[in-house]
């Protein structure tokens, strides 16, 4: 299996730099291929504006989705874009390895999220969801956080449990392109628990990159689930 880690944390010595690391070595002991998109060390643009772009259809007024269509069609993207596009096109399956910022992702993969998954290229007007132009790939979040894991709940300050909090990635930005996420793994307040317990993490993300080939996609509706309306069929 193809195996892209798309990789967004500021400090290599970090927890979730021994997670990717830990990845990359499992992963290869088990004789898939694998490509990590560093995108701290990058320096990968995480600004969408026309500067992504060789040239615009219209240069009195950027609209940026209509322009990453155009890019799409004419081969209009600059080079950083175009060599993430080519890894996704490579990979079977990836994994986002990044810290919990906010209920959502680090500026950098938001930005790798808006310029990379262009129009014409992973969705499109009619393509979206189980008709995404990445369809045939899977994925799974790698998440750390601040937080201890019950402070994510209904009931507790934070109001939503961890896949709910998840949910935005896993549906609304994979899903919606077509690639199937299975159940992500979660590291919960990993500055906070000590050694023992991020050695447990470790060993227990090993057994689940072990088993990603195996693990079933969280279950979402297809587009044929709902009527003309977009309303869920009864």
């Amino acid at each position: 299996m193809k195996v892209l880690i798309v990789y967004a944390h500021h400090e290599p010595k970090s927890f979730n730099g021994a997670m990717k690391d830990l990845a990359v070595s499992t992963l290869k002991e088990q004789k898939h291929e694998v490509k990590v998109s560093d995108l701290y060390a990058m320096k990968f643009k995480a600004l969408a504006d026309k500067d992504d772009f060789v040239k615009i259809s219209n240069p009195d007024y950027l609209q940026y989705v209509l322009e990453l269509k155009n890019a799409v069609d004419h081969d209009l993207f600059i080079e950083d874009t175009k060599q993430e596009q080519e890894k996704l096109r490579w990979a079977d399956f990836i994994i986002f390895q990044y810290p919990l910022w906010w209920f959502s992702v680090p500026a950098v993969l938001k930005g790798w999220f808006d310029r990379v998954l262009a129009t014409g290229f992973a969705w499109d007007f009619g393509n979206m969801y189980d008709k995404g132009l990445l369809a045939s790939k899977k994925s799974m979040l790698s998440v750390t956080t601040g937080g201890p894991e019950n402070i994510y709940s209904l009931n507790a300050p934070h109001g939503w449990d961890i896949n709910q909090v998840l949910y935005p990635v896993n549906h609304g930005v994979l899903f919606f392109c077509g690639i199937q996420p299975i159940p992500p793994f979660v590291a919960f307040a990993v500055f906070q628990v000590g050694d023992e317990k991020r050695k447990q993490y470790l060993e227990e993300y090993k057994q689940r990159l072990l088993t990603i080939e195996t693990t079933k996609p969280i279950k979402y509706h297809s587009l044929s689930d709902f009527d003309e309306n977009m309303h869920l069929k009864t």
